[in-house]
């Protein structure tokens, strides 16, 4: 199975509960067709680059996953269909993107530097 990355962008006229439905719907369909979900992050509302349907801000959900190759135009297809959705973007991670990947859930990249006081004790 090959391990993938989607971000999705919900419109923001949602409240905070039918955002999360939405997110459990799409996360569904991934654990119904075999996926295994590696980890999800929540980024909440944010502003976007562009404004897409007049809106500017958008709810950002990312999930990283391993799945089947066919699982993903499945997937793709139910994004394009939900109203609540204003983009999506699937990507197929590479060794060194796994990699990444761990080191950050791990905190490798959040431990702040030690200064020569603490070295020294």
């Amino acid at each position: 199975m090959q391990q993938y990355e989607i971000v999705i962008v919900l419109t923001p006229l949602l409240s905070e509960e039918t955002a999360k439905e939405g997110i459990a719907k799409f996360s569904k369909i991934l654990t119904d067709g075999g996926a295994e979900i590696v980890q999800e992050d929540n980024w909440g509302l944010r502003k976007l680059a562009y404004p897409i349907q007049k809106k500017t801000t958008g709810y950002y959900h990312l999930t990283e996953f391993k799945a089947p190759g066919d699982l993903i135009n499945k997937l793709e297809i139910e994004l394009r269909r939900d109203e609540r959705v204003l983009r999506f973007l699937t990507i197929a991670l590479d060794k060194h993107a796994i990699a990444y990947n761990d080191k950050k859930r791990s905190g490798a990249f959040n431990k702040k530097p030690k200064t020569t006081e603490e070295a020294s004790n």
